[in-house]
């Protein structure tokens, strides 16, 4: 098939981290394929972005273009130790000793890095497997019928292929115009995100701190993560706090210190605060099983977990593997089941990750008074019982094994 026709076996809609996924399987499983992205080469992506990728993330990427895997591990880092502490007395401490993200043999347990650098690796992948893609083409609507997909774009041109996989983001044309609705809730709790820059000549040590209550912050939680070249600070605000008060810049400037060295109030390169959404599409493919729906155009988790990101790589491959084997059946029915089996197993992934997260939320939120009397028998009790310091420390991030019903880890 000519790269310069609109016609392909699967159009992928979105170039985002899923996007780029989802493409770079089809093209290794030499499927014909384009990517179509609404924003111009380069463009900057506004909003929450994901820092952390597992192991079963990595292991995936790896199997899908060799060598993948093992690259965002070294360019991301591995903290070797995590720390909890209530009301800052720490409750719970762990030290995984220093991981190698070197190993050529073994991926690590995970790794952290930005986005904006995971989308640039995967994205390397895919013009060296010499996918297409389609900058600057946003679209406008995604018909299905019986023998495929039509695509029409905001300039009114039309693309035709057999599936498509909309991982266009939570906004997904793909999935509005397709008759697909998210169903669940909104956080009633607003969250503070802000991204610093580290002090290369002088960082502070590679550790994943959270505190239940800080006592310098008005008993509010806050949690630092490091990765490479930054940290992320998460602030969880109080029911009556103002939140433009604390995410307007010279409000972080006033509050930061009380949680970080002095030194990094300069160094702020990002501020943004959310009510996470916690909704998960009704179904993950339309009634023509033309289309199936992948990361944040299928889901929105709140992040604790690191749900979102590490449930959308599966999404990708699952969604290919699904057309690999619709392409190749033998008859309508059997077409259709390998479509109705991939959007089956990924919306069982996505709920329990939603509900996962939703446990996380309710374990945080100090509105809660049965929750509230947990945490701090636990607080209490962890140097006779080490058990409940494990449990405070676990349970900002909710359960970490997916159901049984899954052929994937996430």
């Amino acid at each position: 098939m000519a790269e310069n026709t609109k016609k392909h076996s699967v159009i992928v809609v979105g170039a985002g981290p899923v996007g780029l996924t989802a493409a770079l399987t089809l093209k290794e499983k030499g499927i014909s394929c384009v990517v179509l992205e609404a924003d111009p080469y380069g463009h900057p992506r506004p909003g929450s972005r994901a820092i952390f990728l597992h192991k079963a993330s990595l292991k995936l990427l790896e199997e899908s273009s060799k060598g993948l895997g093992f690259t965002l591990a070294r360019n991301g880092i591995v903290w070797p130790i995590k720390r909890t502490l209530y009301k800052g007395k720490e409750v719970y401490k762990r030290d995984y000793g220093l991981t190698n993200t070197e190993d050529p043999h073994n991926l690590p347990p995970f790794t952290a890095l930005h986005q904006d650098e995971i989308e640039s690796h995967i994205y390397d992948a895919c013009v060296k497997a010499g996918v297409r893609f389609e900058w600057d083409t946003p679209v406008k609507e995604c018909r299905t019928h019986e023998d495929g997909v039509t695509i029409v774009t905001e300039s009114g041109d039309e693309w035709e292929a057999d599936y498509v996989i909309g991982a266009d983001g939570g906004r997904s044309v793909v999935r509005q115009t397709t008759g697909l609705k998210f169903e669940g809730p909104r956080t009633a709790d607003t969250f503070l995100v802000v991204d610093i820059k580290e002090d290369e000549n002088d960082p502070l040590p590679l550790e994943r701190v959270f505190h239940y209550q800080h006592p310098a912050m008005g008993g509010r939680n806050v949690m630092h993560v490091p990765f490479k070249g930054g940290w992320r600070v998460d602030l969880q605000l109080l029911e009556d706090d103002d939140p433009e008060e604390y995410k307007d810049i010279e409000g972080v400037k006033k509050w930061l210190p009380n949680v970080m060295p002095e030194k990094y109030k300069d160094r702020i390169t990002w501020v943004s605060s959310y009510r996470f959404h916690q909704v998960v599409a009704n179904s993950f493919t339309d009634d023509n099983r033309r289309v199936l729906l992948a990361g944040e155009a299928a889901h929105l988790f709140a992040p604790f977990g690191a749900r979102g990101l590490n449930s959308g790589v599966p999404d990708a491959i699952i969604a290919v593997n699904g057309m690999e084997k619709a392409l190749q059946a033998k008859n309508e029915s059997e077409r259709k089941e390998a479509i109705d089996a991939a959007a089956k197993e990924r919306r069982i992934a996505a709920k329990w990750n939603r509900d996962g997260s939703t446990t996380a939320l309710h374990h945080l939120q100090g509105n809660a008074p049965e929750m509230n009397a947990k945490r701090e028998v636990a607080a209490s009790l962890t140097s006779v019982a080490p058990k409940l310091g494990r449990w405070l420390d676990e349970g900002p991030y909710g359960p970490k094994f997916g159901p049984p019903e899954l052929t994937t880890k996430y």
